[in-house]
């Protein structure tokens, strides 16, 4: 019986080591190594030293030791990589939005309202806008699904009286030439940027040229815990301004993040609907925290705003349109 308890003990740490070890190994590959010789040759060799040191070392005792050792050097050189806002930028993500509170005046500054001819063809523009927080009414929640009906990605709107809207998404800072990939998103490839756009940018972009499908969700929590969750957001738009940080596939994206910045307010669980968001609105209707008047796929096809943002172009009223006879949760909303 003790022989087969020493066996499982060390087929668990054999399994253990091969992690930590393919972790090293991408984590050594997908770093900031000044050429892609020189990762994949680190990659290779840490390999190998992890190998050499299971079959050529003995106890065995030694070697988890020694192994252990090398693991650390990697996990410690990685957790200092900095971030930085100090890079040849795309021309969408080069000016970081700001926020100034005086009482309850909010003034964000650098909102983005790109012209857009395709997808990766415009002209960046910005503008500062004045709200006025005792006018703000409540949120709205974008989900927008590119592939995947697991993963999604998630937009924050906040209302104010009058039909103004401040749209916030959380994403990867991208440098010129640079694109998204899912695995180098785990490992310090990008830097964490809150977008502060306009509707007719952030929504119509993916509508309009990237062809993605939308549905929008109006919530139904009050006008306080939405200003907590907006002071937040704030929070942290302005600390990004003045110290970069990394964006992380899993802990630091578009809905983990808003649920950091929610959680402290609405005190809810934890759910893998959150780590697979694109189940999101299914946990956002068990919860009540949109119009659960009609079931569950009533709502979702009434929410369903790709055609209405297609057909609205860029008009005035945008924002007017994609939510016309959208499920209303709260009587303020149109």
């Amino acid at each position: 019986m003790k022989r087969i308890y020493g066996l499982i003990v060390k087929g668990l740490f054999a399994v253990i080591a091969v992690c930590m070890t393919l972790w090293s190994v991408a984590a050594i590959y997908y770093s900031n190594l000044p050429s892609r010789f020189l990762r994949t040759t680190g990659a290779a060799i840490f390999t190998v030293v992890c190998a050499g040191i299971f079959l050529a070392v003995k106890p065995l005792r030694r070697a988890v030791l020694i192994f252990l050792a090398a693991f650390a050097t990697i996990l410690i050189w990685w957790l200092f990589i900095p971030p930085s806002n100090n890079h040849d930028w795309q021309p969408d993500v080069a000016i970081l939005p700001s926020a100034a509170i005086d009482g309850n005046m909010l003034t964000v500054r650098n909102i983005r309202n790109c012209e857009y001819r395709t997808e990766t063809d415009y002209t960046v523009s910005y503008y500062d806008k004045t709200f006025d927080l005792s006018k703000l009414q409540g949120a709205d929640l974008f989900i927008c699904f590119w592939g995947s009906p697991l993963i999604a990605h998630t937009i924050m709107s906040f209302c104010f009286e009058g039909d103004q809207y401040l749209c916030v998404s959380i994403e990867t800072r991208k440098e010129k030439g640079e694109a998204y990939s899912a695995i180098k998103g785990f490992f310090k490839q990008y830097e964490l940027i809150y977008i502060v756009g306009d509707e007719r940018d952030l929504i119509r972009l993916r509508t309009n040229f990237r062809k993605e499908t939308l549905y929008l969700y109006r919530l139904t929590a009050s006008p306080s815990l939405v200003r907590e969750v907006l002071l937040d957001y704030l929070k942290t738009i302005n600390k990004l301004y003045d110290r970069p940080e990394w964006y992380n596939a899993l802990t630091e994206n578009c809905t983990t993040a808003i649920r950091g910045h929610a959680s402290p307010y609405t005190h809810g669980k934890m759910s893998w609907k959150i780590l697979a968001n694109g189940y999101l609105d299914t946990l956002l209707y068990e919860r009540n925290a949109v119009d659960t008047n009609m079931p569950f796929e009533q709502i979702k096809s009434l929410s369903k705003i790709s055609e209405k943002a297609q057909k609205a172009g860029n008009a005035a009223d945008f924002s007017i349109i994609i939510r016309r006879d959208l499920p209303n949760p709260n009587s303020w909303q149109k």
